[in-house]
């Protein structure tokens, strides 16, 4: 397979102008820091940060059977969702596997946004086309469009700054569409850091527009530019799983402790059989979350996870916490040895480094 050419996001020019560490992510060149991971983490903690996310792509599914036949392709149960309501769910092969992890909103009655992961925009747009129903219609959209995270206990003082006192931010989970500045922007009540903020999605000729439009009201509530890294870690200590780590083929939404987000009482979605069988007879391995016990190296994906000298599973995910400054990490763990409470070790070149698994989340507001 030849080495594509890493794409650029439309806010590209931005992160270079401000002195972003760019690195190869899903196929795009991202900003992985600005400052500092440690930095931007608190950012997001403590009062707003802004992540640029027109990596991810934006699949538009519409027409007159759009909403039955989503049913049949995502776990989650479609009919729940009115207008303007979003929803977390996977897609799923016929394994039960994970091929990748999403939210649909349902922006019209019969019109549905799909926001999947960066590396499996194409993939998942292949699946979905090949099961399409000729009265559905299934778009692309990604290349002309762009988004943004903007995160953080102040996110809702920033979005006044920018809309008005008396424009209502929307619901958790909802959408809306604003404009601003000759910009239509579709606003979403969702994260991916375990605090309060939208998600923004813009036509990509709006992207510097809005960016710079944030940064500048944002000053007043200390935002700060964040990269990939405080993404990461800040997903991590409230244990949101990472496709491609956490999620993968390979694993289920049940041994993933994600369930939840699976309706089995749907007659008929791709996967289903698999889940049910899951189900009934239980997951030889669950993903657990960790903390480690004493200071040392942070634990990362692919080491070993040992119970009594028994090799019992493999870290998918872990990192250096900022909020807890301890490791931490996620894993997956054979099923008897995945109790909350249990010690385990991870070993980390070659040395093994006590840890306890976790309740989820491992970070909780005060």
């Amino acid at each position: 397979m030849t080495d594509t050419v890493p794409k650029k996001t439309p806010l590209y020019e931005e992160h270079v102008g401000l002195g972003a560490k760019i690195i190869p992510f899903g196929g795009w060149l991202m900003p992985v820091q600005y400052t500092s991971i440690v930095e931007e983490h608190q950012a997001v903690r403590n009062n707003v940060g802004i992540f640029d996310i027109s990596h991810m792509g934006q699949l538009l599914v519409s027409g007159p059977a759009a909403g039955g036949w989503l049913n049949t392709m995502l776990t989650n149960n479609i009919d729940k969702l009115k207008v303007g309501q979003g929803q977390y769910t996977f897609l799923l092969n016929e394994a039960g596997g994970i091929i990748d992890d999403l939210i649909v909103y349902r922006i019209e009655e019969q019109k549905f946004l799909l926001v999947v992961n960066a590396g499996r925009t194409d993939e998942d747009f292949a699946w979905l086309e090949r099961y399409r129903l000729k009265d559905v219609d299934l778009k692309n959209r990604s290349a002309n469009f762009g988004g943004v995270a903007v995160q953080g206990p102040r996110a809702a003082e920033l979005f006044h700054a920018l809309f008005g006192e008396n424009v209502n931010l929307p619901a958790r989970n909802h959408i809306a569409d604003l404009d601003l500045e000759g910009m239509r922007l579709s606003i979403a009540r969702t994260g991916y850091t375990g605090e309060d903020g939208v998600e923004v999605f813009f036509r990509a000729e709006d992207a510097a527009k809005f960016w710079n439009a944030a940064l500048k009201k944002g000053q007043a509530v200390g935002i700060k530019p964040c990269g990939l890294g405080a993404r990461d870690t800040l997903r991590l200590e409230v244990c949101y799983p990472l496709n491609g780590s956490d999620l993968s083929p390979q694993r289920n939404p049940i041994e993933a402790g994600l369930g939840f987000f699976v309706d089995l009482t749907k007659p008929n979605f791709i996967g289903r059989e698999a889940l049910l069988k899951t189900k009934e007879n239980g997951s030889p391995e669950k993903l657990v979350a960790f903390r480690m016990q004493t200071k040392g190296p942070p634990p990362r994906p692919h080491y070993s996870v040992f119970d009594n000298g028994e090799r019992v599973g493999e870290v998918t995910s872990g990192t250096l916490s900022p909020s807890l400054n301890y490791g931490i990490g996620m894993a997956y763990v054979s099923a008897p040895h995945a109790t909350i409470g249990t010690r385990i070790d991870i070993e980390i070149r070659g040395q093994k480094f006590p840890a306890t698994i976790e309740k989820k989340p491992l970070y909780k507001k005060s």
